[in-house]
């Protein structure tokens, strides 16, 4: 028998292909002018899953997200971040934003003097579009029965609903959620629950960013816990809420 016959009967010995993550930061170092805020951040999330980024106040996980979702501040000095095999870290913004990723920041920059459906069709004046203004509005029926209401004048909770909402208008492959429960009474929390619920049934791969540690780990797949700009721990929710010592040294809970 021939070497190529022997070739074709042996097996093969090289190794299989490793799949890459949905999204990752590799070794990522970000700054406020002088102060130093993210300290070589690494970590992959997988499509379709929700990852809580936790940590005490001053963390560094607000400058986290808004370093991924390529903002002029923090800067981005060093490091790397992929989407889908895209480079976010030679982006800006506006070009981020255009591949997916769709940042919910704690401010929910809602656009005065204009109404909710406003809000919701600015969102879609250009490419890609996502879900279209019907479809938002069955999953979130308290927008459809405001679309004419001035959107500033929104309850706080409504006003989240809608940051929430005018994300998914945009074509959004990565979902990025800045303490979505902050200054909402506990009855509106639960209704923003009921909706993140949602956005996890349909697949959207999320990083969401919550002080409400608990509630943010009911939700999620995974969480990352940050200490002075560093990654210190990274695995299951549930390893987290089973974990008082770590809860109590991280997160104060």
């Amino acid at each position: 028998m021939n070497d190529s016959a022997l070739a074709a009967l042996s097996p093969s010995t090289a190794p299989a292909a490793v799949p890459q993550p949905f999204f990752s930061c590799r070794d990522i170092h970000a700054y406020y002018g002088e102060s130093y805020v993210v300290q070589g951040v690494s970590f992959d999330v997988h499509e379709g899953e929700i990852v809580a980024l936790l940590g005490r106040n001053g963390a560094g996980k607000t400058s986290t997200l808004r370093t991924i979702a390529r903002l002029a501040d923090p800067q981005l000095e060093a490091g790397e971040i992929w989407l889908g095999g895209k480079p976010l870290h030679t982006m800006a913004a506006w070009q981020a934003a255009r591949l997916g990723v769709g940042l919910v920041p704690e401010d929910r920059r809602i656009i005065p003097a204009l109404s909710v459906e406003e809000n919701l069709q600015l969102a879609q004046i250009e490419e890609p579009r996502g879900w279209p203004i019907e479809q938002i509005y069955e999953h979130f029926p308290r927008l459809a029965e405001r679309r004419r209401q001035e959107a500033v004048t929104l309850s706080g909770g409504e006003q989240q609903m809608l940051a929430v909402a005018r994300a998914l208008a945009r074509d959004v492959k990565l979902l990025l959620l800045d303490e979505p429960y902050e200054g909402l009474a506990p009855v509106i929390v639960r209704e923003i629950e009921k909706i993140l619920e949602q956005i996890k049934q349909l697949g959207f791969t999320t990083i969401i960013v919550e002080q409400n540690a608990i509630a943010a780990l009911h939700l999620s797949d995974r969480a990352l816990i940050l200490d002075m700009g560093e990654i210190v721990f990274d695995g299951t929710a549930k390893e987290v809420i089973d974990n008082q010592e770590l809860r109590q040294q991280y997160l104060a809970i």
